[in-house]
Protein backbone atom coordinates (compact mmCIF):
# COMPACT_ATOMS: atom_id res chain seq x y z
CA UNK A 1 0.00 0.00 0.00
CA UNK A 2 1.14 3.51 -0.78
CA UNK A 3 1.31 5.95 2.11
CA UNK A 4 -0.66 9.10 1.29
CA UNK A 5 -1.22 12.50 2.86
CA UNK A 6 -3.90 15.02 1.89
CA UNK A 7 -3.36 18.77 1.70
CA UNK A 8 -6.59 20.68 2.25
CA UNK A 9 -9.63 19.65 4.30
CA UNK A 10 -12.35 21.66 2.61
CA UNK A 11 -15.43 20.21 0.90
CA UNK A 12 -13.52 18.18 -1.71
CA UNK A 13 -10.61 17.46 0.62
CA UNK A 14 -12.92 15.67 3.06
CA UNK A 15 -14.25 13.53 0.20
CA UNK A 16 -10.69 12.58 -0.74
CA UNK A 17 -9.89 11.78 2.89
CA UNK A 18 -12.89 9.47 3.19
CA UNK A 19 -12.16 7.62 -0.06
CA UNK A 20 -8.43 7.25 0.58
CA UNK A 21 -9.19 5.96 4.05
CA UNK A 22 -11.35 3.17 2.61
CA UNK A 23 -9.10 2.35 -0.36
CA UNK A 24 -7.16 -0.91 -0.43
CA UNK A 25 -4.36 0.76 -2.39
CA UNK A 26 -3.50 3.54 0.04
CA UNK A 27 -2.66 3.94 3.70
CA UNK A 28 -3.92 7.34 4.83
CA UNK A 29 -1.26 8.84 7.10
CA UNK A 30 -3.05 12.11 7.72
CA UNK A 31 -3.79 15.56 6.38
CA UNK A 32 -2.65 19.15 6.56
CA UNK A 33 -4.81 22.28 6.49
CA UNK A 34 -3.48 25.82 7.02
CA UNK A 35 -6.61 26.60 9.02
CA UNK A 36 -5.74 24.94 12.34
CA UNK A 37 -9.27 25.28 13.70
CA UNK A 38 -10.74 23.53 10.67
CA UNK A 39 -8.01 20.89 10.77
CA UNK A 40 -8.65 20.03 14.41
CA UNK A 41 -12.41 20.03 13.83
CA UNK A 42 -12.11 17.57 10.93
CA UNK A 43 -9.72 15.38 12.94
CA UNK A 44 -12.13 15.25 15.89
CA UNK A 45 -15.16 14.56 13.72
CA UNK A 46 -13.71 11.86 11.43
CA UNK A 47 -10.70 10.53 13.32
CA UNK A 48 -8.07 11.38 10.69
CA UNK A 49 -4.63 12.47 11.91
CA UNK A 50 -4.10 16.24 11.59
CA UNK A 51 -0.60 17.60 10.94
CA UNK A 52 0.06 21.26 11.68
CA UNK A 53 3.39 21.02 9.84
CA UNK A 54 3.28 20.49 6.07
CA UNK A 55 6.85 19.25 5.76
CA UNK A 56 6.42 16.68 8.53
CA UNK A 57 3.46 15.10 6.75
CA UNK A 58 5.27 15.04 3.41
CA UNK A 59 8.25 13.24 4.97
CA UNK A 60 6.01 10.36 6.07
CA UNK A 61 4.24 9.61 2.78
CA UNK A 62 4.81 8.32 -0.76
CA UNK A 63 2.00 10.32 -2.35
CA UNK A 64 0.78 13.85 -1.69
CA UNK A 65 -2.85 14.54 -2.62
CA UNK A 66 -3.26 18.29 -3.22
CA UNK A 67 -6.85 19.47 -2.70
CA UNK A 68 -6.13 23.10 -1.88
CA UNK A 69 -7.26 26.33 -3.61
CA UNK A 70 -5.77 26.72 -7.11
CA UNK A 71 -3.47 29.58 -6.11
CA UNK A 72 -1.54 27.26 -3.76
CA UNK A 73 -1.30 24.24 -6.10
CA UNK A 74 2.13 25.11 -7.46
CA UNK A 75 3.89 25.72 -4.14
CA UNK A 76 2.43 22.57 -2.58
CA UNK A 77 3.32 20.43 -5.61
CA UNK A 78 6.82 21.86 -5.88
CA UNK A 79 7.59 21.12 -2.22
CA UNK A 80 6.31 17.58 -2.56
CA UNK A 81 8.17 16.81 -5.77
CA UNK A 82 11.43 18.22 -4.41
CA UNK A 83 11.05 15.70 -1.59
CA UNK A 84 10.66 12.93 -4.19
CA UNK A 85 6.93 12.46 -3.64
CA UNK A 86 4.34 11.55 -6.27
CA UNK A 87 1.53 14.10 -6.54
CA UNK A 88 -2.17 13.94 -7.26
CA UNK A 89 -3.30 17.51 -7.88
CA UNK A 90 -6.82 18.80 -8.33
CA UNK A 91 -7.77 20.67 -11.49
CA UNK A 92 -6.77 23.12 -12.78
CA UNK A 93 -3.20 21.93 -12.43
CA UNK A 94 -1.90 25.41 -11.49
CA UNK A 95 -2.83 29.07 -11.65
CA UNK A 96 -0.46 29.92 -14.52
CA UNK A 97 1.00 28.10 -17.48
CA UNK A 98 4.53 28.95 -16.32
CA UNK A 99 3.87 27.14 -13.05
CA UNK A 100 2.50 24.09 -14.89
CA UNK A 101 5.55 23.97 -17.16
CA UNK A 102 7.82 24.09 -14.12
CA UNK A 103 5.99 21.13 -12.58
CA UNK A 104 6.55 19.18 -15.79
CA UNK A 105 10.27 19.90 -15.45
CA UNK A 106 10.27 18.89 -11.76
CA UNK A 107 8.43 15.66 -12.58
CA UNK A 108 11.23 14.73 -14.96
CA UNK A 109 14.04 15.95 -12.69
CA UNK A 110 12.90 14.09 -9.57
CA UNK A 111 11.53 11.05 -11.45
CA UNK A 112 8.14 11.18 -9.79
CA UNK A 113 4.63 10.80 -11.20
CA UNK A 114 1.76 13.23 -11.21
CA UNK A 115 -1.92 13.07 -12.07
CA UNK A 116 -4.45 15.88 -12.42
CA UNK A 117 -7.94 15.53 -10.99
CA UNK A 118 -10.01 15.86 -14.15
CA UNK A 119 -12.67 13.61 -12.70
CA UNK A 120 -14.99 13.60 -15.74
CA UNK A 121 -12.52 11.30 -17.49
CA UNK A 122 -13.71 8.69 -15.01
CA UNK A 123 -17.40 9.43 -15.43
CA UNK A 124 -18.94 6.03 -16.27
CA UNK A 125 -21.06 7.50 -19.08
CA UNK A 126 -18.02 9.00 -20.82
CA UNK A 127 -15.94 5.88 -20.22
CA UNK A 128 -18.63 3.69 -21.81
CA UNK A 129 -18.40 5.51 -25.17
CA UNK A 130 -14.93 7.03 -25.28
CA UNK A 131 -13.64 4.27 -27.57
CA UNK A 132 -16.60 4.88 -29.91
CA UNK A 133 -15.74 8.57 -30.32
CA UNK A 134 -13.58 8.42 -33.43
CA UNK A 135 -12.55 11.49 -35.39
CA UNK A 136 -15.44 13.74 -34.29
CA UNK A 137 -15.94 16.76 -36.56
CA UNK A 138 -18.33 18.81 -34.42
CA UNK A 139 -18.70 18.82 -30.65
CA UNK A 140 -21.13 20.75 -28.51
CA UNK A 141 -20.80 20.90 -24.71
CA UNK A 142 -23.01 22.55 -22.10
CA UNK A 143 -21.96 22.70 -18.45
CA UNK A 144 -24.43 24.72 -16.42
CA UNK A 145 -24.53 24.97 -12.63
CA UNK A 146 -26.56 26.75 -10.01
CA UNK A 147 -24.62 29.45 -8.19
CA UNK A 148 -22.25 28.27 -5.48
CA UNK A 149 -19.73 30.67 -3.90
CA UNK A 150 -17.18 27.83 -3.78
CA UNK A 151 -14.97 28.06 -6.87
CA UNK A 152 -15.65 31.70 -7.72
CA UNK A 153 -12.02 32.57 -6.97
CA UNK A 154 -11.34 31.64 -10.61
CA UNK A 155 -13.22 32.37 -13.89
CA UNK A 156 -15.93 29.90 -14.88
CA UNK A 157 -13.59 28.63 -17.61
CA UNK A 158 -11.15 27.30 -14.99
CA UNK A 159 -13.93 26.28 -12.63
CA UNK A 160 -16.28 24.41 -14.99
CA UNK A 161 -15.42 24.63 -18.70
CA UNK A 162 -11.97 23.10 -18.20
CA UNK A 163 -13.67 19.73 -17.51
CA UNK A 164 -15.06 19.72 -21.06
CA UNK A 165 -11.85 21.12 -22.53
CA UNK A 166 -9.90 18.19 -21.05
CA UNK A 167 -12.46 15.61 -22.19
CA UNK A 168 -12.49 17.02 -25.72
CA UNK A 169 -8.69 17.14 -25.94
CA UNK A 170 -8.64 13.46 -24.94
CA UNK A 171 -10.70 12.44 -28.00
CA UNK A 172 -9.60 14.93 -30.67
CA UNK A 173 -6.25 13.89 -32.11
CA UNK A 174 -5.29 17.32 -33.40
CA UNK A 175 -3.70 20.59 -32.31
CA UNK A 176 -5.85 23.64 -31.59
CA UNK A 177 -5.85 26.07 -34.50
CA UNK A 178 -7.97 28.99 -33.34
CA UNK A 179 -10.18 30.04 -30.43
CA UNK A 180 -13.00 32.59 -30.30
CA UNK A 181 -14.70 33.21 -26.98
CA UNK A 182 -16.75 35.60 -24.89
CA UNK A 183 -17.39 35.79 -21.17
CA UNK A 184 -19.54 37.88 -18.83
CA UNK A 185 -19.17 38.56 -15.11
CA UNK A 186 -22.59 38.72 -13.43
CA UNK A 187 -22.08 38.02 -9.72
CA UNK A 188 -18.36 37.40 -9.38
CA UNK A 189 -15.41 39.61 -10.24
CA UNK A 190 -14.49 37.15 -12.99
CA UNK A 191 -16.71 35.75 -15.81
CA UNK A 192 -19.61 33.58 -14.64
CA UNK A 193 -20.86 32.73 -18.14
CA UNK A 194 -18.61 31.83 -21.05
CA UNK A 195 -18.86 30.49 -24.58
CA UNK A 196 -15.93 29.29 -26.65
CA UNK A 197 -15.53 28.05 -30.20
CA UNK A 198 -12.40 25.95 -30.54
CA UNK A 199 -11.20 25.07 -34.05
CA UNK A 200 -8.70 22.26 -34.52
CA UNK A 201 -6.14 21.78 -37.28
CA UNK A 202 -7.99 18.68 -38.57
CA UNK A 203 -11.20 20.68 -39.10
CA UNK A 204 -13.01 19.63 -35.94
CA UNK A 205 -14.96 22.41 -34.23
CA UNK A 206 -16.00 22.39 -30.58
CA UNK A 207 -18.58 24.80 -29.19
CA UNK A 208 -18.49 25.00 -25.38
CA UNK A 209 -20.81 26.85 -23.02
CA UNK A 210 -20.33 27.12 -19.26
CA UNK A 211 -22.35 28.96 -16.64
CA UNK A 212 -22.33 28.96 -12.86
CA UNK A 213 -25.44 31.12 -12.43
CA UNK A 214 -28.02 28.89 -14.09
CA UNK A 215 -31.41 27.89 -12.70
CA UNK A 216 -30.67 24.22 -13.30
CA UNK A 217 -27.69 21.92 -13.53
CA UNK A 218 -26.65 20.42 -16.86
CA UNK A 219 -23.52 18.60 -18.00
CA UNK A 220 -23.98 17.33 -21.53
CA UNK A 221 -21.68 16.87 -24.50
CA UNK A 222 -22.61 15.82 -28.02
CA UNK A 223 -20.15 14.37 -30.50
CA UNK A 224 -20.94 14.35 -34.23
CA UNK A 225 -18.82 12.21 -36.51
CA UNK A 226 -19.24 10.50 -39.83
CA UNK A 227 -21.99 7.89 -39.52
CA UNK A 228 -22.49 8.46 -35.77
CA UNK A 229 -23.94 10.81 -33.16
CA UNK A 230 -22.94 10.28 -29.53
CA UNK A 231 -24.51 12.14 -26.62
CA UNK A 232 -23.04 11.97 -23.11
CA UNK A 233 -24.96 13.17 -20.06
CA UNK A 234 -22.25 13.50 -17.41
CA UNK A 235 -24.78 14.53 -14.76
CA UNK A 236 -27.36 11.78 -15.23
CA UNK A 237 -24.70 9.29 -16.35
CA UNK A 238 -26.56 8.36 -19.51
CA UNK A 239 -25.48 8.00 -23.14
CA UNK A 240 -27.18 7.94 -26.51
CA UNK A 241 -25.43 6.41 -29.49
CA UNK A 242 -27.05 6.76 -32.91
CA UNK A 243 -25.20 5.19 -35.83
CA UNK A 244 -25.63 4.77 -39.58
CA UNK A 245 -24.72 1.94 -41.91
CA UNK A 246 -25.49 1.00 -45.48
CA UNK A 247 -29.12 -0.01 -45.74
CA UNK A 248 -29.88 -3.67 -46.50
CA UNK A 249 -31.34 -4.45 -49.89
CA UNK A 250 -34.52 -5.62 -48.21
CA UNK A 251 -35.10 -3.55 -45.08
CA UNK A 252 -37.17 -4.95 -42.25
CA UNK A 253 -40.58 -3.53 -41.43
CA UNK A 254 -39.27 -1.50 -38.51
CA UNK A 255 -35.86 -0.50 -39.95
CA UNK A 256 -35.21 3.25 -40.05
CA UNK A 257 -33.98 4.12 -43.54
CA UNK A 258 -32.77 7.50 -44.83
CA UNK A 259 -32.19 8.30 -48.49
CA UNK A 260 -30.16 11.32 -49.66
CA UNK A 261 -30.52 13.33 -52.86
CA UNK A 262 -28.15 10.97 -54.68
CA UNK A 263 -30.30 7.99 -53.80
CA UNK A 264 -27.89 6.51 -51.29
CA UNK A 265 -29.76 4.72 -48.52
CA UNK A 266 -28.56 4.47 -44.92
CA UNK A 267 -30.00 2.60 -41.99
CA UNK A 268 -30.25 4.31 -38.59
CA UNK A 269 -29.71 2.11 -35.55
CA UNK A 270 -29.08 2.59 -31.84
CA UNK A 271 -26.48 1.18 -29.50
CA UNK A 272 -26.85 0.94 -25.73
CA UNK A 273 -23.42 0.62 -24.13
CA UNK A 274 -23.24 -0.81 -20.64
CA UNK A 275 -22.59 1.88 -18.06
CA UNK A 276 -20.82 0.54 -15.00
CA UNK A 277 -21.56 2.00 -11.58
CA UNK A 278 -18.46 3.54 -10.06
CA UNK A 279 -17.11 6.25 -7.80
CA UNK A 280 -15.21 8.48 -10.21
CA UNK A 281 -13.07 10.17 -7.55
CA UNK A 282 -12.06 6.85 -6.01
CA UNK A 283 -11.27 5.50 -9.48
CA UNK A 284 -9.02 8.42 -10.38
CA UNK A 285 -7.13 8.09 -7.10
CA UNK A 286 -6.73 4.31 -7.41
CA UNK A 287 -5.66 4.37 -11.07
CA UNK A 288 -2.95 6.79 -9.99
CA UNK A 289 -1.78 4.24 -7.43
CA UNK A 290 -1.71 1.64 -10.21
CA UNK A 291 0.37 3.98 -12.41
CA UNK A 292 2.92 4.39 -9.61
CA UNK A 293 3.14 0.68 -8.78
CA UNK A 294 3.24 -0.40 -12.44
CA UNK A 295 5.44 2.51 -13.59
CA UNK A 296 2.90 3.45 -16.25
CA UNK A 297 1.57 6.77 -17.53
CA UNK A 298 -1.28 8.16 -15.36
CA UNK A 299 -4.69 8.40 -17.04
CA UNK A 300 -4.60 12.20 -16.78
CA UNK A 301 -0.91 13.10 -16.81
CA UNK A 302 0.55 16.44 -15.77
CA UNK A 303 1.19 17.09 -19.46
CA UNK A 304 -2.48 16.57 -20.30
CA UNK A 305 -3.50 18.76 -17.37
CA UNK A 306 -1.13 21.43 -18.67
CA UNK A 307 -2.62 21.19 -22.17
CA UNK A 308 -6.12 21.67 -20.75
CA UNK A 309 -4.93 24.70 -18.78
CA UNK A 310 -3.21 26.12 -21.88
CA UNK A 311 -6.43 25.98 -23.90
CA UNK A 312 -8.50 27.32 -20.99
CA UNK A 313 -6.19 30.32 -20.61
CA UNK A 314 -6.38 30.99 -24.36
CA UNK A 315 -10.17 31.00 -24.02
CA UNK A 316 -9.90 33.59 -21.24
CA UNK A 317 -7.41 35.66 -23.25
CA UNK A 318 -9.81 35.83 -26.19
CA UNK A 319 -12.65 37.35 -24.15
Amino acid sequence: MLKVGVLGAGHLGKIHLRLLNQSDKYELIGFYDPDAMNGKRVAEEFGYTYFDNLGKLMDLVDVVDIVTPTLSHFECAKKAMEKGKHIFIEKPITHTLEEADELLALEKEYKVKGQVGHVERFNPAFMSVKDKICNPMFIEAHRLAEFNPRGTDVPVVLDLMIHDIDAILSVVASEVKEIHASGVAVISNSPDIANARIEFENGCVANLTASRISLKNMRKSRFFQRDAYISVDFLEKKVEVVKMKDAPEQPGEFDMILQNAEGIKKQIYFENPDIATNNAILDELETFADAIVNDSVPVVSLKQGTNALRVALKVIESF
